[in-house]
């Protein structure tokens, strides 16, 4: 479940949401608990991580894409 909330007045930074729960979840994941790597090799490799961790990476890949979509700049972000 996601712990983080966008409108923290902390992080002024794009998708900081999705990577804090990203991040979180790469922590808590068997990948780095158990096997003693890095968060960078367990998604590079893709073993022992959860789907959730998963579907995060996806979420934060599309959440900085979206940055670089010219059309986002008189839309605005997705969901938002």
């Amino acid at each position: 479940m996601p712990k983080y909330f966008e409108d923290k007045e902390e992080s002024k930074r794009p998708c900081a949401g999705v990577r804090e729960d990203l991040k979180a979840c790469l922590l808590a994941s068997a990948c780095v608990r158990i096997d003693k790597k890095t968060p960078k090799e367990c998604l590079q490799k893709g073993e022992n991580v959860d789907n959730h961790c998963r579907a995060l990476q996806v979420s934060f890949f599309e959440c900085k894409r979206s940055l670089l979509d010219t059309r986002t700049r008189f839309r605005g972000r997705k969901g938002y």
